[in-house]
């Protein structure tokens, strides 16, 4: 995160910075995480990972593909659990499920982008690049975006862009723990005006290799510091 702040800071005409949720789970970094982005005054919005933890659910509401993935998962939410301060968890139970921001203000016409983590419904949807135009239609439709405007959201931690309806829809991809076989950090730069919107989507190298071993000295785990290296091929925990 600190290699992705550092970049946004070397760039000019940075409106606001938000963040899309799944601050914690798979690194042991849970309260350096909320710690930063509540110093830095970084708004956003609760992924599934953030809600559970905060709410005590029983696990993080992560899909696996296998048994082993699956016993991973709840290792990981276990100890994320177990290691969040109370001042942590207090932030991730108030992160809401949706923002709208209106880059133009409330008292003028233009785009608006909306903010989730999974779909308008359940942050634990994964809206992949395979789905369908109605699948997006009807998204748009629910969460009453009209053409122009941008719906942004992550969880599948895969960044892609398509156009439906004239909406923009965008996964930002993730941060941290990318699963796209790029090891990079990704994040997304949208520029609005009045000729449009434009994205474009940002890789950010930091050491992989420091984070893994952090990752290795904790608890956790050491497949999730392949996790990392690998850009989430190999060993592979859904979230």
């Amino acid at each position: 995160m600190f290699a992705v702040l550092a970049d946004i800071g070397k760039r000019a005409n940075i409106d606001a910075i938000y963040h899309l949720g799944d601050l914690t789970g798979y690194a042991p970094w849970p309260n350096e995480v909320v710690s930063l982005l509540r110093e830095r005054g970084i708004p956003g919005i609760a992924g599934n990972y953030d809600s559970t933890v905060a709410t005590d659910y029983k696990h993080c509401g992560c899909r696996a593909e296998t048994a082993q993935d699956e016993e991973l998962s709840h290792i990981s939410f276990e100890w994320t659990h177990s290691h969040v301060n109370p001042e942590t968890k207090k932030y991730l139970g108030m992160l809401p499920f949706r923002l709208d921001v209106r880059p133009f203000g409330g008292h003028v016409s233009g785009p608006t982008i909306t903010l989730v983590h999974g779909n308008q419904t359940l942050n634990t949807v994964y809206v992949t690049e395979d789905r369908s135009d109605s699948f997006l239609e009807k998204m748009a439709k629910d969460i009453g975006a009209r053409a122009e405007d941008v719906i942004c959201f992550g969880h599948t931690h895969k960044p892609w862009q398509r156009v439906v309806g004239g909406i923009q829809f965008v996964n930002t991809g993730s941060v941290g723990r990318p699963k796209d076989g790029d090891p990079r950090a990704c994040y997304v730069l949208l520029s609005i005006d009045a000729s449009g919107t434009r994205v474009e989507f940002v890789r950010v190298e930091y050491d992989v290799d420091e984070a893994g071993r952090a990752i290795r000295n904790s608890e956790l785990p050491h497949e999730f510091a392949d996790f990392l290296r690998g850009g989430g091929l190999g060993s592979v925990v859904a979230r």
